[in-house]
């Protein structure tokens, strides 16, 4: 099976390495918008050659898209305008009902399955990439009705490849769910950065004095815009309904310190506690 990987980041390049492991795949395509991502994605052996996105959809009997969500919504029905009998075009984005509406009614929608695998770090572009970067992370998929069953078979086929276990839900359930679990992390982490950078205005304190705890929960303000403003944009309703919900959670913490109700936030703090049976 010959792949291509459109976009050579964290996630595609993580794919990358562990398809090539794994054997499935004869060769392995790369594009890449940036000339220097794509030189050093070819020197870090993570695909066998850089193609032209035209050339990668001539070529390629599945084609992984692997860039930010806006770049996806744009280069999704292209794709599909072109694609082939036998081909799959699978998009690997933290957002999934705007990029399903656009080719809904596309009369190639057939040849495409929505895709999001749950893993990632803060890192990004081609030395990011991370060998088992999925192993026994979860892939949620998205409106396989849509989908036509050898383009659902080859997904499923590449993702058990790299090691993935597979739920499945509409393009509506994995925003509202993502909005929660993902997208509410990173608001929370870009906040608490903004708001101690601006208490420590010298610098002093965040590098000498800052400790495992602060480091691990504000790991995710490291994050980039260029992946993080348009999945904020594409799905605002479900975040911001999340975001709500984690504001009041504050305010109560909140109304406990300032009326010094220290059993109120002693059993909130042990019904937080349970996220442990979750986790």
């Amino acid at each position: 099976m010959t792949v291509a990987l459109i976009g050579l980041g964290l996630i595609g390049g993580s794919f990358a390495r562990d398809l090539r492991k794994s054997g499935l795949t004869t060769e392995l395509l790369g594009v890449d918008a940036d000339p220097a991502h794509a030189a050093r994605a070819l020197e870090l052996g993570l695909v066998d050659r850089i193609v032209a996105l035209g050339e990668a959809a001539r070529e390629a009997d599945a084609l992984l898209l692997a860039v930010p969500v806006n770049a996806i919504e744009t280069l999704l029905p292209s794709l599909l305008d072109t694609a082939r009998d036998g081909q799959t075009v699978i998009d690997l984005g933290s957002t999934k009902l705007r990029i399903a509406d656009a080719v809904r009614e596309h009369p190639r929608r057939e040849r495409y399955v929505a895709a999001h695998p749950m893993a990632g770090t803060e890192n990004a572009g081609p030395d990011a990439a991370l060998e088992g970067l999925f192993r026994n992370k979860t892939v949620l998929l998205c409106d396989l009705e849509w989908s036509a069953p050898d383009a659902c078979k080859t997904a499923l086929e590449l993702f058990h490849a790299v090691g993935l276990k597979f739920e499945f839900m509409t393009a509506e359930q994995h925003d509202r769910h993502a909005a929660y679990v993902s997208h509410l992390s990173h608001v929370v982490a870009y906040a608490l950065s903004l708001a101690v950078q601006s208490e420590e205005k010298a610098g002093y304190a965040v590098p000498r004095l800052a400790g495992g705890g602060f480091a691990s929960t504000v790991r995710l303000a490291k994050s980039s815009p260029d992946m993080w403003v348009p999945i904020f944009e594409q799905n605002r309703d479900a975040i911001l309904a999340a975001v709500a919900a984690f504001s009041d959670r504050v305010a109560t913490f909140t109304r406990c310190l300032e009326e010094r109700d220290w059993d109120r936030l002693d059993a909130y703090i042990r019904e937080a506690n349970r996220i442990r049976d979750l986790l």
